[in-house]
């Protein structure tokens, strides 16, 4: 099986969200996808899988909806379904951060493209800022990047504020998966008196698709959050996989590791659960084992 899968986002003002939830769903539905939608006042972010005819026709729907056209579209693949169902919610914030200070949709950041992301990171000047959480980073990321060591991202604003000085660092670059956490993050920190906010455009997956591996100054593999796990150059499927237990992004040595169980427990969730939980996973993956 050969699915395409589709990331996508944009920030605009949004009303009426229950009929364009319903909108959306029977969209999805007929044509046979699957993945989130969230929808919000501030506008829409997304994941779908489908067959190639199919990710046509929703290029089609995004575009009359919410003006994405296709070069917005981070593109991939998938050998199997991603997503086990379709879903479209709506929510406060399509990217959530809890804060008033910053408008996404009056002033971000300035987008550098791929291309040209290599040659900004290299100055001296510029500090790099990762702004996804720990178990993201944990997978890969940029040569001499910070990692905010942040759980969630309603944390990257206590970071901001606890660690970063405006006066200090004047010239900040950051990046995410996607593109949609720099450009919230850069109209709060630009509202925080920052003076020269960059994001990388399309996010980590524009930069692996488009700039070359032996160019590359990204270390690892990209985390998504779907069933692939994580995505190397070229945005080819790698062999993370993830804890069912805790979801955590196992590598072939972490699944090494004593104890790991598959279905069960992990390095990082091992004697976590209780006896009772414990054996309610265990016979969960005994029965799926039995039926493969």
């Amino acid at each position: 099986m050969s699915l395409t899968v589709a990331a996508f986002y944009r920030f605009l003002p949004l009303d009426d969200l229950g009929v364009l939830r319903e909108d959306l769903r029977v969209l999805c539905r007929d044509l046979g996808l699957r993945g989130t939608i969230l929808i919000a006042p501030e506008g829409v972010n997304g994941t779908v899988a489908g067959p190639e005819a199919g990710m046509d026709a929703l290029l089609g729907g995004l575009s009359a909806r919410f003006g994405i056209s296709r070069d917005e579209l981070r593109l991939s693949s998938a050998e199997d379904w991603p997503f086990a169902r379709m879903k479209v919610r709506i929510r406060p914030e399509i990217i959530t951060l809890r804060d008033a200070s910053g408008d996404p949709l009056a002033k971000t950041g300035i987008p550098v493209a791929p291309k040209d992301w290599n040659a900004l990171i290299a100055d001296p000047d510029v500090l790099l800022l990762d702004t996804r959480n720990t178990y993201e980073t944990k997978v890969g990321i940029f040569e001499g990047a910070v990692d905010p060591q942040i759980e969630q991202f309603t944390d990257f604003k206590r970071f901001v504020e606890d660690q970063l000085d405006p006066a200090a660092t004047p010239k900040i670059a950051m990046f995410c998966t996607g593109g949609i956490r720099c450009e919230k993050a850069s109209a709060f920190m630009l509202e925080k008196g920052f003076a020269e906010v960059y994001q990388l455009k399309g996010g980590i997956l524009s930069y692996l698709q488009e700039v070359p591996a032996e160019e590359s100054r990204w270390r690892g593999d990209c985390y998504v959050f779907d069933g692939r796990v994580a995505l190397g150059h070229g945005l080819a499927e790698t062999l993370w996989t993830a804890c069912f237990a805790c979801g955590a992004p196992l590598s072939a040595e972490d699944r090494a590791a004593p104890s790991f169980e598959a279905g069960v427990a992990c390095l990082h969730c091992a004697g976590t659960k209780s006896g009772e939980e414990t054996a309610a996973l265990r016979e969960r993956h005994r029965r799926i084992t039995d039926i493969a």
